[in-house]
């Protein structure tokens, strides 16, 4: 793997896309720190401590901006919230159907309107935050220098830019970078917070030597867990196809044998960061509103029986939901009989498309609730140890930070073959 690493960067090309993506992630945290104008910094790092537990899982996948109150405290949550609106609309509203099978231009419009109602949901979740800190539950003074109307306005513009910064950069990324960017930015959110949980979980208890072989055993069990979640990411279940012999002027063509690749996790880490959305949205209605029994609701979402519950009926959800759009089983059927070919056994046409139905639901089921287990599983554990590394090391952060590792490395293997190097899997 290392040599992969070196063969990339001998690539010029290549070695810029790797550059600029560090380098705008290199922004995306240092943009984390950078106060919103008129906050207290120490006066609000000392009431964020007291926060719920919804408060600090926002917190993680925002990278501590929003600890921070930085201008990147809204994080990527309101992109990938009005990304699930517009993915449930394809199937809801007509015409959104159709823009998404209308090829680029299609493509075009939703991601414009993704874009707008991305700013709708920052600017309402802006005001939430700047009321929620401001109440007695917290009550933090901000800055009385100028007008209070005016710092209201000034706190709410700086969150919704900073939402807007970060899609931009996101943006930036998946088109002259490696990789999807919204998923690294979520990645490098949550490895910014490893170090931190992992002196919280050593100096956890009074004595320092169990707290430091805690944390050697949870770091020794996620290391065990990593190869079995990465088999299971590319894991496949193969449908073989076979082309019938025909004359093409002077030329046999067919007759060779294929397969169809369905990976058994192939909506990959899509479903759990939907999840964790859907999940932690009722926090964002808290922070909105301020009410104590959609508090109350919040913190049972959170954690605990329903939180688990929720969390792997959504997984699950989310895997059948998103693997249905990206693969069409009617096309590909019709494909493979404009090519002249067939899966043994079964007829071509309305059989085929059945098969290959019947088969995503059978591959897609223990998929999803391999990693639902997966995302579950560390979250129980520390609900009743309180270990903040099992928090950040969960299995929601280790699955999103497991499947973007090996969606780049996919993405830069291709690059590296298209120059005749081996890459990353061989």
């Amino acid at each position: 793997m290392l040599s992969s690493i070196i063969d990339a960067f001998k690539v010029p090309e290549l070695r810029k896309k790797i550059l600029f993506t560090l380098a705008i992630l290199a922004l995306y945290r240092f943009g984390a720190y950078v106060p919103v104008p008129g906050i207290p910094f120490h006066e609000f790092a000392t009431a964020f401590q007291d926060t719920g537990v919804a408060m600090t899982m926002l917190d993680l996948f925002t990278g501590g901006a929003l600890s921070n109150f930085s201008v990147f405290s809204l994080g990527i949550m309101p992109y990938i919230t009005a990304s699930i609106i517009m993915q449930l609309m394809q199937g809801v509203i007509p015409a959104v159907g159709r823009w998404a099978r209308e090829g680029d231009t299609g493509r075009r419009k939703i991601t414009q309107v993704t874009r707008y109602l991305t700013l709708g949901l920052g600017l309402i979740n802006a005001v939430g935050y700047l009321l929620l800190f401001k109440s007695p539950a917290y009550g933090v003074q901000f800055s009385t220098e100028v007008p209070e109307a005016l710092t209201n306005i000034i706190i709410v513009f700086t969150l919704v830019a900073g939402t807007a910064f970060i899609m931009w950069m996101g943006e930036l990324i998946t088109q002259r970078g490696i990789g999807n960017g919204m998923s690294l930015i979520i990645f490098v959110s949550i490895v910014s917070r490893v170090p931190s949980a992992i002196f919280s979980s050593a100096t956890l208890t009074s004595d320092l030597g169990t707290g430091i072989a805690l944390t050697i055993v949870i770091l020794a069990v996620v290391l065990v867990c990593i190869p079995l979640i990465i088999f299971v990411e590319r894991a496949q279940r193969r449908i073989p196809v076979n082309y019938a012999k025909r004359v093409q002027g002077r030329k046999m063509m067919g007759g060779q044998s294929t397969y169809i690749p369905l990976k058994v996790n192939a909506a990959g880490v899509i479903p759990i960061i939907f999840a964790s959305c859907i999940i932690y949205f009722p926090a964002q209605l808290a922070a909105i509103f301020n009410v104590d029994w959609l508090t109350t609701f919040a913190n049972w979402c959170s954690t605990g029986w329903l939180n688990w519950l929720l969390t792997v009926a959504l997984i699950v959800f989310f895997a059948y939901f998103y693997t249905s759009m990206v693969f069409n089983p009617e096309e590909t059927a019709d494909n493979i009989r404009k090519q002249g070919g067939f899966i043994p056994g079964v007829r071509p046409g309305t059989a085929t498309v059945q098969y290959i139905k019947n088969v995503i639901n059978r591959v897609t089921l223990p998929g999803g609730i391999f990693i639902a287990l997966i995302a579950v599983v560390p979250t129980i554990i520390f609900y009743f140890t309180n270990n903040q590394l099992i928090q950040a090391f969960g299995g929601t952060s280790i699955l999103i930070m497991i499947g973007v590792a090996l969606d780049t490395m996919s993405k830069v293997e291709s690059q590296l073959k298209m120059y005749n190097y081996e890459g990353f899997f061989k």
